[in-house]
């Protein structure tokens, strides 16, 4: 049995003989399969030297794992470091015994959280090397690609991992979609991690809200006055995103002006 992985999206798929027809992750309006067509490949086929994953402390207590050279989507996962237990926020696809060791000497890991399905990636894998559990919203259940008894589906606005993590549950890219807050993060000003729901941009200070980044569809008003009002009870000052973005200071602000302004242009 071969468990493959979507080359595009880096999302692992049940054992089987043959690869599946089509990978339901990029197929969806959100991601997009390549014009050169759906391939496959497999975990095997990244252990033969070529990647390696950089893991960097970015300050204290949060680390990011990024793989080079880019594997799928090319997201960052992050390992959130607190008394109550090392999380893993999203993951990636590339594991090898490197960065297992690394992880080990942190602490290893007692929980995976994930902020939505285009970064579920090798999750199962993760998992079981680590012997923890996995943490998604019960709304994106259904976009799972490979079944484990590891998985923890938990429902409503927010989910305690620890005294310091809380899951929160804001929709929008997926119903499902969710952020982390580390309460002591940023000096204990407060850190929010995000997925693509909050997509940090390239003009400091500020973000945006799409459906479909890749594909450029926007968020509905609705979804945007929600995202803002959820947000609202929290308190963080930096913004910590998938790709290679951060907003330092100021983040709840860059959050809830950001918003006024996505709304105010959607009025237009």
């Amino acid at each position: 049995m071969i468990y493959y992985i979507c080359s595009t999206c880096g999302v692992q798929y049940e054992g089987a003989n043959e690869p599946p027809e089509n990978c339901i992750i990029c197929s969806d309006e959100r991601q997009y399969v390549p014009a050169s067509g759906q391939k496959w490949t497999k975990l095997e086929d990244f252990q033969k030297g070529q990647y390696t994953n950089e893991i960097v402390e970015i300050e204290p207590n949060l680390y990011s794992i990024h793989t080079k050279p880019q594997v799928g989507i090319g997201q960052r996962a992050y390992l959130v470091c607190t008394p109550g237990g090392n999380i893993l926020w999203d993951c990636i696809t590339y594991l090898d015994e490197e960065i297992i060791k690394t992880i080990n000497n942190l602490g290893g890991i007692q929980a995976i959280a994930l902020s939505h399905p285009h970064y579920y990636s090798t999750i199962v894998e993760w998992a079981e090397v680590f012997d923890c559990s996995i943490y998604i919203h019960h709304a994106d259940k259904e976009w799972v690609t490979r079944s484990s008894a590891r998985y923890i589906f938990w429902e409503g606005e927010n989910f305690e991992l620890n005294p310091d993590l809380i899951l929160i549950n804001t929709g929008g890219h997926f119903d499902g979609s969710t952020v982390l807050h580390w309460k002591k993060g940023t000096q204990s000003n407060g850190s929010l991690l995000v997925g693509d729901t909050i997509f940090i941009v390239p003009d400091p200070g500020w973000v945006s809200f799409m459906y479909s980044h890749p594909n450029r569809i926007p968020l509905p008003a609705h979804e945007v006055r929600k995202i803002k009002q959820i947000l609202q009870n929290y308190d963080f000052d930096s913004i910590y995103g998938a790709f290679e973005s951060h907003i330092k200071y100021g983040g709840k602000e860059a959050v809830m002006k950001s918003a006024d302004r996505y709304l105010y242009h959607l009025g237009r």
